[in-house]
C-alpha cells in the first residue's frame, strides 16, 4: 500500500475524485485536496495560506503524488507542489504524459 496525495486544479474536481477512488480500491492510502465550499475569493488569505500548507504535509507524509493534469493543465500551485515533491524525493504519477 502507498500513501498518495493527489494534486491538480480544482477545475479537475471530477477526475481527482475519480482517480481518488481508483486508487483506493487499489489498496492505496488516498489524501485529496480540501474541496472549498465557497468561492475562492471569499477565503481570506491566511484562510488560503492554511490550505497550502495542509497540502504540503500530505504531500511530506505521502510515498508519491497523483498529478491531475488534464489536457496537459498544470497551474503554478500545482508546479509548486511538483517542486516540493521533488525536492523530497516522492515518486511523481502523472495522470496523462507529458508531451
Amino acid at each position: 500500500m502507498k500513501i498518495i496525495t493527489i494534486c491538480g486544479s480544482l477545475k479537475f474536481e471530477n477526475e481527482m475524485k475519480n482517480v481518488s477512488e481508483k486508487l483506493a480500491l487499489e489498496g492505496n492510502c488516498v489524501l485529496s485536496v480540501v474541496y472549498p465550499t465557497k468561492e475562492k475569493k471569499k477565503y481570506t488569505k491566511e484562510e488560503i495560506e492554511i490550505f497550502r500548507k495542509e497540502h504540503l504535509k500530505k504531500i511530506d507524509i505521502s510515498n508519491t503524488i497523483f498529478v491531475i493534469n488534464k489536457n496537459g493543465y498544470i497551474g503554478e500551485s500545482v508546479r509548486n507542489e511538483i517542486e516540493y515533491a521533488k525536492n523530497q524525493n516522492k515518486e511523481i504519477i502523472y495522470l496523462e504524459e507529458n508531451k
